[in-house]
């Protein structure tokens, strides 16, 4: 009986989900009949719809349907949830280990492959800033999202019972490090909430908040263009947020924000959005790399110089053949990875069937960006949209990209039942520590001093 043939997709972020989705209709037969399956090893049992995350955060969307769980989609893969630590592609293997490795003890477990597709996603950018390793908070989760709404309003309860005026101050201000989609959204949405959320407080006016972003280069949001940046400042200073272009942050230290240009900003909120960088696992492996640390590519998203091996999104570097400088790369975004998804399944079934492969081209349409309920920027084919329109553009759009009909039903009617009633304005910090209540009522009553004397008497 001939083996079947193993593709293992490392990652089930955009790139990895996609690209097995795709897979199993691609080898639908080839599944069907055993002469090929399709293993998923990722971290977490859901793919994460980044571009959801900030209306996360703003309680416009429910946690849960901001993720598609990989079991339900991919069912015909073998899902394996856990971390793959390095790869071999000369031997075919890959060094993984898995939550049932961790609780046996074992170490890590090794697992075969005859195809590789390896798509790890991106991490944080970080820099070597003083204090951000202590008091930075990310933005690419599901849970920092919902962790940073928490925190957010976790503030305003300190700032609302303080006598402390350095207290307040420093509760209420909020400091933002990036001004690409990551960190403009997520501040607009934010502070969207935070100024609806103060009129509950008896003590707190949304002229009390203060909210601060710091932009390295001289423009935000650069994917929407220069005009469309220029509104989105605009926009922004209007509900009286503190832009500073130009500007680095030096330090966070003591719970102090020091910028490039001097200023100090006591605060309790650092949220740091200033790019991404490949996974660590790309150079955990012999795939070779870009001067960036992305996996170097074909047009064909087969790794160049390598057979049996792909890739593709945040950790590729794939050359764009629309682009009218010759040897620039796609943009590291989702509107690259999705469609690349499509012609990687494709590729590599028609590589198993010893077919001709084809190259991925898409000129990039625009972007659009949402700055708080019904506010939003957007060039798109040319076209620049501002305001309303612009936000509906960016819901309508990312609706028709989420995954799965279920999805996109789940996010329409939370859509329409926040346009009918009044937004969340509830913290759930307790949810990052479960076990605190419990832990409380099973620890032993303190011992008070009578009782110790009534011991030492009683011998």
């Amino acid at each position: 009986m001939t083996e079947p043939v193993r593709i293992l997709v490392v990652g089930g972020g955009y790139v990895g989900m996609y690209t097995a989705l795709r897979l199993q209709r691609q080898l639908k037969a080839e599944l069907r009949s055993h002469a090929a399956e399709i293993t998923v090893v990722t971290p977490e049992p859901y793919m994460t719809y980044q571009p959801f995350l900030p209306e996360a955060a703003a309680g416009s969307i429910s946690p849960r349907h901001v993720v598609v769980p990989l079991r339900r989609v991919l069912d015909r893969c073998r899902i394996v949830i856990g971390e793959v630590h390095s790869v071999d592609h000369v031997k075919r293997t890959a060094t993984l280990s898995t939550l049932a490795t961790e609780e046996e003890g074992t170490g890590s477990v090794r697992i075969g492959y005859d195809e590789l597709v390896i798509a790890p996603g991106s991490i944080s950018r970080t820099l070597p800033v003083p204090g951000l390793a202590d008091h930075g908070i990310g933005f690419k989760t599901v849970e920092e999202a919902i962790g940073l709404r928490n925190h957010v309003i976790e503030q305003m309860d300190i700032a609302s019972s303080t006598r402390d005026p350095a207290l307040r101050d420093a509760a209420l201000t909020f400091v933002f490090v990036g001004g690409g989609y990551a960190g403009v959204e997520a501040l607009a949405e934010l502070e969207d909430m935070a100024r609806y959320t103060a009129r509950y407080y008896h003590n707190l006016k949304p002229e009390d908040l203060r909210w601060v972003l710091v932009e390295a280069s001289d423009r935000i949001l650069p994917e929407v263009g220069e005009e469309m940046g220029r509104y989105a400042v605009r926009e922004l200073r209007a509900r009286n947020v503190d832009v500073r272009l130009g500007t680095r942050l030096d330090s966070c230290e003591n719970r102090v924000a020091v910028l490039s240009d001097g200023t100090r900003l006591p605060t309790r909120t650092v949220v740091w959005t200033a790019g991404v960088k490949p996974a660590p696992l790309v150079a955990a492996t012999d795939l070779p790399r870009d001067a960036r640390g992305r996996i170097r590519c074909t047009a064909r998203l087969t790794v160049e110089g390598v057979e049996h091996a792909w890739a593709a999104g945040d950790a590729a570097a794939v050359p764009d053949l629309t682009a009218d400088e010759p040897g620039k790369d796609c943009a590291p975004n989702a509107q690259h990875a999705v469609r690349q998804t499509k012609v990687l399944a494709e590729n590599i079934a028609a590589s198993l069937r010893g077919q001709p492969l084809k190259d991925y081209r898409h000129a990039y349409a625009g972007s659009v960006a949402s700055l708080g309920l019904h506010k939003g920027v957007a060039h798109v084919y040319g076209r620049k949209l501002k305001g309303y329109p612009a936000w509906f553009m960016h819901r309508a759009y990312h609706l028709s990209r989420v995954p799965t009909f279920n999805r996109k039903a789940r996010v329409l009617a939370e859509w329409t039942l926040s346009g009918l009633f009044k937004r969340e304005i509830v913290s759930l910090g307790s949810l990052e520590h479960p076990r605190a209540e419990f832990e409380l009522a099973a620890a032993p009553p303190p011992t008070s001093p009578k009782d110790e004397s009534a011991d030492g008497s009683a011998g």
